[in-house]
């Protein structure tokens, strides 16, 4: 009985174990569902509440965003106005007040230099270009209004000429050599303000071919065991190349520039650079075993070709050594030279001097519509030259003097005045060797860019030439120089900038002066006894020095006697108080004593 009744337990146990577990896996079933609605109803509540979060979040971060951009765009704007400032004092050498730039105009600027993409890659590293970032149009404007603010005083400015291509313009490339760190061979120029070489293998402004000869000389070295000048130890030998080419002749030369006059297989070097580059026409070693800045020594050897290139500029001929000066870009030189020789304004008649003429291109260039052309510079080899351009040219009307182009005029000037005074026939120095008659009717001046000084200035206003043509590649200097000139006789009336020198600060203008007219003049026919006393005359009369006489010494003087001593004592007499009765007659000559008497009484009169 007992066992059914345990029995009878255990199922009832087992049978609400059942059901207990039905009701909790109920139970977890409708947990799980409803776990299930929560997650899925929290899950859209959670995406509903991220949208809008996210939106909030987006529209805060853009607001945050836009205001970063317009704080750096501000402090961008700023810096670019002060560095415009600072660029513009340092360019032309003026105090600028920092100014508050308007936003139109930094934007502009900056939206410029943004556009700009075909910014030089060297730009930050070499310095070389003034301008990177700006337009050429922009550039055309800042070099005028430069002009205009240091000579627009003085005359009309006209507006720039620029180029029509601002591009590989300088057929004159110079490349400093030099060894980076691990031993690589590098050539191009100094980073501004410092002997660091930065490696440049082409540049916007330089000749192309110029570029590719340098960059392959760099590559020969390793090959023909040729080691670069180092500037600190004084060791090595190749320290530069310098490269000129002929704009319309094509020919090239190349300068290897060394610190000892020994080049290991010269010949051999030569055939293999000109293996790679065929224009090339001449080839010159220059020594430079001097610790200085200067590129080129004294010192050449020509090791293949002539040793000189050709090239032709406004249909003259003309010979370029290595140390010659010669314009680097050709196609805006060509328009300045025609400017100045129309300024010249020649006939044919004229005597011009062509102060500065350095290889003689603007005299020989104007020869042709000239009497005669006088030349004057003080580097030798440039007058050689010369002398050959002109022979080249068949030229004859042209003399070329190697001086001082200050010291030249200076004694051109003296023998003028000596001709003038003495009426000197002939003469011995340069200066009046050159000029035997002292006249000059228009003077060519091509100063550097330090200007010209004061002696060659006031010579040029001694020589009184009807017209000075004065070309300039410093407004500065040139606005200093017209100040000089134009108080001393002559007026400035034009003056034409032409863009010689792209992407650069550097502007050249030439400029027109003309001797005021001084022959205006009212003729008046007047005799001397009609005119009013002398300045001596009316400090005492004849009557008052006798007087002055008879009483402190008791003599009696004559009016003639007072003449005669005046005359002595460069007093200006009229005509009438010592002039004889006849042409024969003899007049009598004031005793020793009287005439110290006389002499006392003008000191006292402070007549002399």
């Amino acid at each position: 009985m007992a066992d059914k009744n345990a029995m009878k337990n255990k199922s009832a146990m087992r049978n609400k174990s059942k059901v207990k577990n039905k009701d909790i896996a109920k139970n977890k079933a409708a947990g799980k569902k409803k776990y299930a609605v929560d997650k899925t109803m929290k899950q859209e509540a959670e995406k509903r509440t991220a949208g809008k979060m996210g939106k909030k979040k987006y529209a805060v971060d853009k607001t945050v965003k836009q205001e970063a951009e317009k704080r750096t765009i501000g402090k961008m704007e700023k810096k670019y106005a002060v560095t415009k400032a600072f660029t513009e004092k340092t360019d032309h050498g003026k105090s600028v007040k920092e100014k508050k730039v308007s936003g139109k105009n930094t934007s502009e600027k900056m939206i410029t230099k943004k556009q700009n993409t075909d910014m030089c890659q060297y730009a930050k590293k070499c310095g070389g270009c003034d301008y990177q970032g700006l337009s050429y149009e922009k550039q055309l404007k800042e070099k005028q209004e430069y002009v205009r603010k240091n000579v627009g005083e003085f005359c009309k400015v006209l507006p720039i000429i620029g180029m029509e291509n601002p591009y590989h313009y300088r057929n004159k490339v110079h490349a400093v050599f030099d060894i980076a760190k691990g031993g690589t061979v590098i050539s191009g120029v100094y980073k501004a303000g410092t002997h660091d070489v930065v490696n440049i293998d082409s540049c916007r402004i330089e000749d192309e071919t110029a570029d590719a000869i340098i960059r392959d000389i760099r590559g020969l070295l390793r090959s023909f065991k040729i080691k670069t000048y180092d500037e600190d130890t004084g060791y090595g030998l190749l320290r530069h190349v310098l490269v000129r080419r002929g704009f319309h002749s094509g020919e090239v030369m190349v300068v290897l520039v060394l610190g000892s006059p020994i080049l290991p297989s010269k010949n051999n070097f030569v055939k293999a650079l000109r293996k790679l580059h065929p224009e090339i026409t001449t080839v010159v070693l220059n020594v430079n075993d001097k610790k200085t800045s200067m590129v080129l020594g004294e010192k050449e050897t020509v090791i293949y070709g002539k040793g000189y290139i050709e090239d032709t500029l406004c249909g003259c001929t003309f010979r370029i050594s290595p140390k010659s000066f010669y314009q680097v870009n050709p196609v805006q030189t060509e328009i300045l030279y025609t400017k100045a020789i129309e300024y010249a304004g020649l006939t044919g008649k004229e005597r011009i001097v062509d102060a500065y003429c350095g290889i003689g291109t603007i005299g020989l260039i104007a020869a042709s519509k000239a009497k005669e052309v006088i030349s004057v510079e003080l580097n030798r080899d440039a007058v050689r030259d010369a002398v050959t351009n002109a022979k080249r040219n068949d030229i004859k009307n042209v003399q070329f003097y190697n001086a001082d182009a200050g010291q030249f005029m200076v004694e051109m000037a003296e023998y003028r005045a000596d001709q003038k005074k003495n009426q000197v026939p002939d003469a011995t120095k340069s200066g009046k060797k050159a000029t035997p008659d002292g006249n000059v009717d228009v003077v060519f001046m091509d100063p550097p860019r330090a200007g010209s000084d004061e002696a060659f200035l006031s010579s040029v206003i001694r020589l009184a030439p009807k017209r000075v043509v004065y070309i300039s590649c410093n407004p500065e200097t040139l606005a200093r120089d017209l100040k000089y000139l134009t108080k001393h006789g002559y007026q400035a009336k034009e003056c034409q900038p032409v863009d010689l020198f792209p992407w650069t600060k550097h502007v050249e203008t030439v400029c027109l002066l003309s001797k005021l007219n001084a022959k205006q003049h009212i003729e008046v026919d007047i005799h001397m006894d009609e005119l009013d006393l002398t300045d001596a005359e009316k400090k005492a009369t004849y009557s008052e020095i006798k007087e002055y006489v008879l009483e402190h010494t008791g003599l009696k003087v004559s009016s003639l006697y007072i003449a005669q001593v005046k005359q002595k004592c460069g007093i200006i007499e009229r005509e009438n108080y010592n002039k004889p009765k006849s042409d024969d007659a003899k007049q009598p000559q004031c005793p020793p004593d009287k005439e110290k008497a006389i002499k006392e009484a003008l000191k006292h009169f402070g007549m002399i």
